[in-house]
């Protein structure tokens, strides 16, 4: 397997912390956020990994040239246009190679669930994407068949679904868990989709809106870990604090 981490992110729900530095590079119990998701994927066997930087990049940069992880780390330098999830796919794409699947992994999403569970069941259900998800509470879900395959989105707020015809409530809502796997044909895809949008959004994409607008082509399906996990959003102030003191129980 291989991986592609984002760290791309400005942060702001995380300020004053990201004034002076990325998202990524905030300590969490005293390790950075990039670091600890790093040596959890190294940990799995991921030998090759790639870093999308964009908010304080160069800070990342010398993060990693001062680290010795264990495995060829490469940046995906989004520094003069911050290209979302979608679109930071599509330009690291270059750095994949080869039949096995990508692990996509949000930078500020801690944990501790066996990603090699999680990479058998991706190749053993043949889907072209598998995502982590949850029965979480929050405002929007993606929606799922009996087999769990994605079959659109919903905002439970706005009432707004994706596609306007579905019946959300025929379906199954969980939420998203910021980890996901796709096999390398998706790569092309999302490429391919990507040139389709309009100019004004060509190359800067939410790869979940890819996912909600092609999953009736690609199979997208649910991944909800057998045993008992911790997991942590580390997006804001509150969560951060939620996450050291569950580190520091441990």
């Amino acid at each position: 397997m291989q991986a592609l981490i984002f760290a791309a992110g400005l942060g702001t729900r995380l300020r004053p912390l990201t004034d002076d530095r990325p998202k990524a590079l905030v300590e969490v119990a005293g390790v950075t956020m990039l670091e600890r998701v790093i040596r959890r994927i190294v940990a799995a066997g991921v030998k090759e990994i790639v870093v999308n930087i964009h908010h304080f990049g160069d800070k990342i940069v010398d993060f990693l040239n001062g680290k010795d992880f264990g495995a060829k780390i490469v940046v995906s330098d989004e520094r003069d246009f911050l290209l979302d999830t979608g679109g930071g796919v599509v330009k690291a794409r270059k750095f994949f190679s080869g039949e096995e699947p990508i692990l996509l992994h949000n930078a500020d999403i801690l944990t501790d669930f066996d990603l090699r569970e999680m990479e058998f069941a991706h190749l053993a259900s043949g889907a072209d994407a598998s995502i982590l998800v949850a029965e979480r509470d929050t405002s929007r879900y993606f929606l799922f068949d009996n087999e769990r395959r994605l079959q659109g989105w919903t905002n439970v707020v706005t009432g707004e679904v994706k596609p306007p015809s579905l019946n959300p409530l025929t379906l199954r809502r969980l939420a998203f868990g910021g980890v996901h796997i796709i096999s390398p044909t998706v790569l092309d895809r999302l490429a391919r989709y990507s040139r389709n949008l309009p100019a004004e959004q060509r190359g800067k994409f939410s790869i979940t809106t890819f996912y909600i607008d092609e999953c009736r082509s690609i199979d997208v399906r649910a991944y909800l870990p057998a045993a008992p996990y911790k997991w942590h959003d580390v997006g804001k102030i509150e969560s951060l604090r939620e996450a050291e003191a569950d580190m520091q129980k441990a």
